[in-house]
């Protein structure tokens, strides 16, 4: 819940603490609501400790009468003016803008202390004082700048500020309690009473002038209080979004053409305003969903001179049985467009300089790198790795994935690829042995069994005679250990890759 003042000396946004005072947060809502504090001064300036304010006629009227709550203003009844202030245990005036109610004592119970419509804002830390004397129902959360302003103005001996500082204007951004019956909001801003105009010492934005002082000095000062308020109101829009930034301006070489017949069409207008000068676009404006005319257009000329010349001479024509009005331009979306295409175009770039590929999938974006140390590298990293380091794959995969067999007797049994000895005379001897008495081996596609033994003896004996300086038996299936091994590893490596290539 949050109420924004907007004085003379900038705006101020105050935090309602609803949980620890309802009830004057409700009777500060509805008073705000109402335009109560509307041209209230700001009195009782005390240099780092507080100021008030919350008065409309404040305290150097001789009518004021101190202010009235919302109920009061609401009922007309004087037992209404003022309610019994509460004051929280747990809220203490320790911080600047700290806000709090104004209150004074019950007539007949000195324990009890009563709030209307004044409040204080602190202007320091530590004012403890204000305990038990000021309710607190909310602290200033923007515009503490405005604090200081209002701290450092120059005041009398009674506080007073020479300059006047007033709220002006009161906007509740969030308000959670229902209407108390007989609440009339207004639809704008009243404007000040006779009795509030007969309090204004040097008004906002009037300068200290002699007598010398000429219609020309006071028309300057005006010049200026209205280029501080269009400042204050651009600002705001940027805020809300409806500007790209406060300081933008709209075109000078843009006409606007409003009250416009339906049927005239972009080439008319085009046609009609082409001898004032050369014409860049011409755009009727139209509805998205049915293209009807909204009877307005835009107009852009090449060169400010023409945009003058048109605008003298067709304004208040009848183009289409319509007298049509002719205005300059005060639009600024399309520069808004500009920017903001702009404005992306640099983030696109900035995306594609810092590594490229984008993220999330999309190549346009730009990781959010803040508060992460990371390299930005670029290109090199893009690809996956592999999981095994390049030595450890090299020889498997050279001949489409199968390993290299052309040392395959030199493969430990374990293996590893240091190469095995040779087997001797005497092993082979034994191995021819071996083969004679039916322990047949040797390599896979060259001793294969057949169903007839005979013709198996006949086979190693071939082989005995013409090879004999293969490998014993054991060796060979050895061998054939080794090269499942080396195929179970490949297989498995193959695996892992393709499973990591597709995460």
């Amino acid at each position: 819940m949050s109420v924004l003042l907007e004085t003379s000396a900038g705006d101020i946004v105050i935090d309602l603490l609803v949980d620890y005072a309802p009830k004057m947060c409700e009777n500060f809502l509805k008073l705000c609501k109402i335009k109560y504090y509307n041209f209230s001064p700001i009195h009782s300036i005390q240099r780092s400790f507080s100021f008030q304010t919350g008065d409309p006629l404040g305290p150097m009227s001789a009518d004021s009468d101190g202010g009235t709550s919302i109920w009061g203003n609401i009922s007309g009844n004087p037992a209404d003016k003022a309610f019994p202030a509460f004051f929280h245990p747990k809220l203490k005036h320790v911080e600047r803008g700290t806000v709090s109610m104004a209150t004074a004592p019950h007539p007949s119970d000195p324990d009890v202390r009563l709030a209307a419509s004044q409040f204080i804002v602190t202007l320091g830390d530590d004012t403890d004082y204000l305990d038990g004397k000021a309710a607190i129902f909310g602290k200033v959360v923007e515009g503490f700048d405005v604090l200081e302003k209002i701290n450092e103005a120059i005041v009398d001996e009674r506080g007073h500020p020479l300059v006047d500082i007033r709220i002006k204007h009161t906007v509740v951004l969030d308000d959670p309690y229902p209407d108390p019956a007989g609440l009339r909001q207004p639809s704008s801003s009243p404007p000040p009473s006779k009795a509030q105009l007969a309090t204004v010492r040097i008004a906002e934005g009037e300068e200290l002038l002699d007598e010398e002082a000429n219609e020309e000095a006071a028309a300057e000062a005006e010049r200026k209080r209205k280029e501080r308020e269009a400042a204050a109101q651009a600002l705001t829009l940027e805020m809300m979004g409806d500007l790209p930034f406060a300081e933008v301006k709209p075109p000078e070489h843009v006409l606007f053409v409003c009250k416009l017949n339906p049927v005239t069409t972009d080439e008319d207008l085009e046609l009609i305003f082409s001898r004032f000068g050369e014409i860049l676009s011409c755009e009727v404006i139209r509805d998205r969903k049915t293209g009807d005319s909204l009877q307005y257009a835009f107009i852009e000329f090449k060169d400010k001179e023409s945009c003058e010349a048109a605008y003298l001479k067709m304004d208040s024509v009848l183009i289409d049985d319509r007298r049509i009005h002719v205005d300059f331009s005060q639009s600024v979306s399309k520069l808004s467009e500009v920017w903001r295409s702009e404005t992306n175009s640099k983030r696109k770039s900035a995306a594609s300089k810092r590594g490229g590929g984008g993220w999330g999938g999309v190549e346009e974006l730009e990781k959010w790198r803040k508060y992460r140390h990371e390299d930005d590298g670029g290109d090199d990293e893009a690809d996956y790795t592999m999981v095994h380091g390049v030595e450890e794959m090299r020889g498997q995969h050279e001949k489409g994935g199968k390993p290299n067999r052309s040392k395959s007797y030199g493969d430990g049994p374990s293996g590893d690829s240091r190469p095995r000895e040779r087997p001797s005379e005497s092993d082979r001897e034994r191995d021819r042995g071996r083969f004679r008495s039916g322990d047949r081996g040797g390599r896979r596609g060259d001793d294969r069994r057949s169903r007839s033994p005979r013709r198996d003896s006949h086979r190693g004996e071939r082989r005995d005679r013409g090879h004999d300086d293969r490998p014993s038996g054991r060796d060979n299936r050895d061998g054939r250990r080794d090269d499942r091994r080396a195929r179970d590893r490949d297989r498995d490596s193959d695996r892992r890759c393709d499973d990591y290539r597709r995460r």
